[in-house]
Parts: C-alpha cells; structure tokens; sequence
C-alpha cells in the first residue's frame, strides 16, 4: 500500500487493517468515515506516537489541525491528557464525519476533543499544553513555534512548504540545502529561547517533508 496516496481511505480497505493493534483499529475508523486521505492517517499516526514516546499529559492543542485526527491520536495513546483542542482557520466539514467514527470506537473521546475555527494568533495557551503541528505549511510553523515559546509550552512540529524566500535560512543555505537549513535554524533558536529541542524523523515513504522537531522548556 501507498503510504503516501493522498486518495481517500473507504472501506473497501478494511482488510489491509485486519490487525489487532490500536493503529488497526484507528484505520478501521477512518475507512468507515470514508473522507480522509491515506497519507494523513499515516503522518498522524507516525508523528503521534513518537511525540508521546517523549511527552506525556497535558492539554492538547493540535494547530493547523485539518481534520484535527493527530489531536485524537494524541488523546488515544496517552490517556492522562484531559482534553484536546483541534484549532484551524477553516475546519473541513469532514472532520465531524471523521469524529463522529472515532467516537462510535472510544466514546470517551466525544466530551474531551473541541474543534474551533479561529485564527492561530487567538488562542491562549499555557505553559502545561502540549501544542503540536503536523504540516503546517511555510511560516505557519513559525508562527506556531512562536506562540509555544511565548506560552512556554512543550511544542511538536512537522514543516513543510518551507518559504525560502521569506523564511530564515541561519545563513547555513551554503552549506546544505535551504529547507533543511531552514529546519536547523529553527534547532537553534528554540535552544537559545531556554529549549530542549529533540529531532527525529518519520518514514519517507509516507512525506519527504518528515523531519519531525519536538522541544520543551529546559526547566520542565
């Protein structure tokens, strides 16, 4: 299977999630919901777990959040987290069919998931938030970052669509190439803002835009 097939997942696909695993059964969920493309169950999936390897608890506060499915993830994977927030300017309407799926499996999840549409710059965060991204294209991720650090929240991102125009290259785009440069100037201002910054990656057969950032306030 095409992991990064941007064609939607239907439940003609049920038996390629026949397992008993707990990402079985979040696939399971979204091919009944029938509206959500492949690769963003995928990138979801990836970027949620490993996120969690690292934090734990918290208020979840998925930015950029499309069908807001890694909000969800991250409640289903680390259940000490009380509540998430899925925050996009505009949220598909197929979000509350993608919901409404995962909330017929964990129906513990239908009180503690908020879906808002508003801008980024408007929502308050607080220092015990977990923010997290995945995608967020071009200065989206700044921004994202900036209101984290300003919270002094743990933060978790996934760039793309990185604006080498516009975006701050560190001067290393002599060096290497200008979204990674990109990427590494972010490492290091997060460092001097009194971050621990952890980086990682996720498959590259699912995106080529894997490179996954996490950082915390060095005094957590």
């Amino acid at each position: 299977m095409d992991r990064s097939s941007k064609n939607r997942l239907t439940e003609k696909l049920l038996p390629n999630f026949s397992g008993d695993t707990l990402f079985d059964a979040i696939a399971r969920s979204v091919c009944r919901a029938g509206c959500l493309p492949r690769k963003e169950l995928y990138e979801a999936w990836e970027v949620a777990r490993r996120v969690r390897r690292r934090f734990r608890g918290g208020r979840v506060v998925d930015l950029a959040c499309g069908h807001g499915l890694l909000a969800q993830i991250m409640l289903l994977l680390d259940d000490s987290s009380a509540e998430a927030l899925a925050v996009d300017r505009r949220i598909p309407k197929s979000a509350a069919t993608v919901a409404e799926a995962l909330h017929h499996d964990w129906p513990r999840l239908k009180e503690r998931v908020q879906f808002v549409e508003t801008d980024i710059s408007d929502v308050v965060l607080h220092p015990t938030d977990l923010v997290v991204s995945a995608h967020a294209c071009g200065g989206l991720t700044d921004l994202i970052l900036e209101r984290a650090v300003a919270a002094r929240a743990t933060v978790a991102v996934l760039p793309c669509c990185h604006n080498l125009k516009d975006g701050d290259l560190g001067g290393l785009d002599g060096w290497m190439d200008g979204p990674l440069a990109m990427d590494a100037t972010r490492v290091a201002r997060l460092r001097t803002q009194g971050y621990r910054v952890y980086t990682q990656t996720i498959p590259g057969d699912i995106t080529p835009k894997n490179r996954l950032l996490m950082a915390e306030p060095a005094s957590k």
